[in-house]
């Protein structure tokens, strides 16, 4: 007879707990806030300048996109589980192995690039797609609260790499950042995250369910709508990346001390976390194109107040609101391809998308370090980066006014909390 204690445990909310935490130590945290942190010891014993390191994190990224769709193919086919578990033991070993890295850019490049790689299983798809398959009336406040670990990443692994760097080294420093991701990450996964599936089906069964409602993968891509998505989730990291990548460097450029610069992140993860949620809240309730519109104006308008003020507090105010948009995007893909595109191949098509979306948060960081090399300021990158928001919101106005895979009844969450329904939440 099953137990309170084991009823409790099969609350699909532990996998929304089990995903928040392993984001804490997602790729992009990683790859790009403590980058952030390391960028100027890598510089000064290396002589490099600010686009060389920027570009070997851009490099990261693509490779990032590039492994994306697979592991959404892969999850499909083999499960959430086993292929993130590989994911972030090969993730945390190549974060390792960066503190080896030789003063040849070559080199240097080639080591983001597989780090890169084996990061794709440890971005918020295969989260993502745990709490699409588990939630459906409820499904943006799930995906809002699993993704305030973003937040939570933005504000503690800034502090944690500049306590390793300290103390460590840049070199020992990402040692110590590879045993934070596997110590954090693997756990989660292995005992929270879990498949959830509304009909019994047997061991050796493919995990993909072909009765799932929504498109098949090729029939998606084919859509006009996911071009318009594609391109507003490239903009978006775009913008809101490239000035997070920079804020460290750009504070301390305006002579704020390198303690005060990194704290900023405190104040952006915040902003994560009150953008996730308030996100997850307001999708479930208005038009999810409109929500992501005024997620899209929030990191315009700090940019504007970055371009216009000098002064510290105004600085790291507007670096807050660009944390604020920053902090919807990955909420916004899951939610929207789920409702334009269904569940049937999610893993795939939110592979798709969120490959993309690396580029753009590759991209956005190379473009500011080569504006800073080529004009000595980020000026021009920023201005670029208000004109890019103002192209997602036009594309996200012209998205279709009626989901074709509308949320469904209450009894429909029910039945994920009993394997013994069959029907999907």
């Amino acid at each position: 007879m099953e137990t309170t204690v084991q009823r409790m445990f099969r609350s699909r909310w532990w996998i929304v707990f089990g995903s928040a935490l392993g984001l804490t130590v997602g790729n992009v945290t990683v790859l790009q806030f403590s980058t952030s942190v390391l960028m100027k010891p890598i510089i000064a014993e290396f002589g490099w300048n600010r686009s060389m390191v920027s570009a070997a994190v851009m490099l990261g990224m693509i490779c990032a996109a590039i492994a994306t769709p697979v592991v959404g193919r892969l999850i499909d086919r083999r499960g959430i589980r086993m292929v993130t578990l590989v994911a972030i033991a090969l993730f945390a070993l190549t974060i390792a192995a960066m503190s080896l890295a030789p003063a040849m850019p070559v080199a240097f490049f080639v080591m983001f690039a597989v780090m890169g790689l084996f990061s794709g299983g440890q971005a918020p798809l295969p989260y993502a797609k745990a709490i699409a398959a588990a939630f459906d009336r409820r499904r943006g406040l799930a995906m809002g609260i699993a993704m305030t670990g973003v937040g939570l990443g933005a504000a503690l692994v800034p502090r944690l790499t500049q306590l390793y760097l300290d103390r460590l080294g840049w070199r020992g420093a990402y040692v110590a950042i590879a045993v934070t991701v596997f110590a954090i990450a693997f756990p989660a996964v292995a005992l929270l995250i879990r498949e959830v599936a509304g009909a019994p089906r047997m061991a050796d069964a493919p995990v993909r369910d072909p009765g799932l409602p929504g498109l098949e993968a090729g029939e998606a891509v084919r859509s006009p709508h996911f071009w318009k998505l594609a391109v507003v989730f490239v903009c978006i990291p775009i913008a809101a990346n490239g000035t997070i990548a920079h804020l460290v460097p750009l504070l301390t450029d305006r002579g704020i001390p390198a303690s005060q610069a990194v704290s900023a992140f405190s104040g952006i993860g915040a902003a994560l976390i009150a953008g996730r949620m308030l996100c997850g809240v307001l999708l479930d309730r208005y038009f999810g194109p409109y929500v992501a519109i005024a997620f899209v104006i929030l990191p315009a308008v700090g940019l504007l107040t970055l371009l216009g003020s000098a002064d510290p507090t105004l600085t790291r105010l507007g670096a807050v609101f660009v944390g604020l948009g920053m902090g919807a995007e990955v909420d916004l893909i899951a939610y929207l391809q789920s409702r334009y595109f269904g569940l049937r191949a999610f893993g795939q098509i939110y592979g798709y998308l969120f490959a993309l979306f690396t580029i753009g948060t590759g991209l956005g960081p190379f473009v500011m370090g080569g504006a800073y090399d080529a004009t000595g300021s980020y000026r021009p990158a920023l201005m670029a980066f208000v004109v890019v928001l103002g192209c997602a919101a036009w594309l996200l106005l012209h998205l279709p006014r009626r989901y074709p895979y509308p949320a469904q009844t209450a009894a429909h969450e029910k039945a994920a909390e009993d394997p013994s329904r069959a029907s999907l939440a």
